[in-house]
């Protein structure tokens, strides 16, 4: 009796404290909680910074499309030479004007790369693609989880509701009991196994808002909605109408919009890419150059001419690198085994893709044969408590006999809340492999 009432008053304090925070409780529903999650979550923040940095690597390939311009200044002193003859004999000072300058500008604007610069561009394109689809498939992941932690809080919150009401009932019993051991019509082992049944049900309430109180707190953090937030899910999501279109669809907008399939395509595509890019190499590079220098004093003349000398020029140069021939096959090579082994990542995506459809489709199916078996399940269980209370009300049934009627009751009433979650855990389930979440 003692336990007991230790019990009873550690589960007051429990529903005191949670009276006591009830301003921080609000219905939230899914979507809002992903509009949050997508403003203000830090998973979502690496995601966000390497779309940013891809988009930024678009403007630093089309740069290569500009021309580039040298430009050089020099200040020196000379110092002053001497001539021989060819054997070193006859030496001679030669005076040289000590302040000697320089000043160079070129420019090189290139008009044919082989298709090097445009091949760059477009591949920091499809890398900002990827990054895009990579943020995506990251996004998707957290509403998946955030939803995995929704649907919980719920399954728990009616749990609670169903522990609660079987305390009230089974407290009813044990008083009934009690009545009945005043009269001598019931033994004091009955009421010790009842009293055990109870203090069982008030540590499993305890288990529960425990978990409810992880699960909340995992959930307000990751999604980034304000501290001190207690969320209470939408009561109205069980009874939305869940669509069972035939796999056939799902499988389609599967493999329309999946993240991961078209991060896999783009994967693909960056590597033929690269490999043209590559194969560029053996092609000559063409561009327009022009410069303009000054520089003094001149010193190709003997005596040197104290002067500056000035020319300028522009024309188109053309460059070829003759070790590609040799020196580009091997780089060929891998590029085109980095692009078949793409194709083949993108064949096994797809395939476990459409397995991932099919078994969450059977799963979803399942769900609602499972949901129809617990609620005649519910329903004898509540008659085989009824009829059990009945017959031990007038000495026709064991304590034994009872208890594990309760047992039956409270057991098929938590399956029956699990099983309309789960309905709603495998729809979430197929949005999600279908990139629709």
């Amino acid at each position: 009796m003692n336990n007991l009432r230790l019990l009873t008053g550690l589960f007051a304090a429990a529903l005191s404290s949670v009276g006591a925070c009830a301003q921080g409780h609000r219905v939230v529903t899914l979507s809002e909680i992903f509009n949050v999650a997508e403003a203000r979550s830090a998973q979502l923040r690496p995601a966000m910074t390497e779309q940013e940095e891809a988009r930024r690597e678009i403007s630093v390939a089309k740069a290569g499309r500009l021309p580039d311009i040298d430009a050089s200044l020099s200040v020196s002193y000379i110092g002053d030479g001497f001539t021989t003859k060819r054997n070193f004999s006859d030496y001679q000072k030669a005076p040289i004007p000590h302040f000697g300058n320089g000043f160079a500008v070129n420019i090189s604007q290139p008009l044919y790369t082989g298709g090097a610069i445009s091949g760059a561009i477009e591949l920091a394109e499809l890398k900002s693609t990827a990054a895009r689809y990579a943020a995506d498939f990251r996004r998707d992941n957290l509403r998946f989880q955030l939803t995995g932690y929704y649907l919980d809080i719920y399954k728990y919150t009616n749990l609670r509701r169903v522990v609660g009401a079987n305390i009230t009932a089974a407290n009813k019993v044990l008083a009934e009991m009690k009545a009945r051991f005043d009269q001598g019509t019931a033994l004091r082992n009955d009421i010790t196994r009842y009293e055990l049944l109870v203090s069982n049900l008030e540590l499993r309430m305890v288990q529960i808002s425990n978990t409810l109180e992880i699960l909340n707190t995992n959930l307000v953090t990751i999604s980034g909605l304000p501290e001190g937030t207690v969320v209470v899910p939408d009561s109205t999501i069980l009874s939305d109408a869940l669509p069972k279109d035939g796999i056939e669809r799902w499988q389609a907008e599967a493999l329309r919009n999946s993240p991961g399939i078209s991060l896999a395509q783009t994967s693909v595509n960056i590597c033929r890419k690269a490999e043209k890019i590559v194969r560029s190499e053996r092609l000559p590079k063409i561009g327009l150059q022009a410069g303009w220098s000054i520089d003094g004093p001149i010193l190709v003349e003997v005596p040197p001419i104290n002067r500056n000398l000035s020319y300028w020029f522009a024309g188109i140069g053309v460059s070829y690198n003759l070790s590609s021939l040799y020196k580009s096959n091997k780089s060929i090579a891998k590029s085109r085994l980095a692009t078949q082994k793409a194709k083949d990542d993108l064949d096994v995506a797809t395939e476990n893709l459409t397995l991932a459809i099919n078994n969450d489709y059977i799963r979803y199916l399942e769900a609602y044969e499972e949901l129809k078996t617990q609620q005649k399940s519910v329903e004898l269980a509540d008659r085989n408590y009824s009829n059990t209370s009945t017959r031990y009300a007038v000495d026709m049934a064991l304590i034994t006999d009872l208890l594990d009627a309760a047992n039956s009751k409270l057991d098929a009433e938590q399956q029956l809340v699990n099983a309309r979650i789960n309905i709603l855990y495998y729809y979430y389930k197929l949005l999600f492999t279908s990139g629709k979440i």
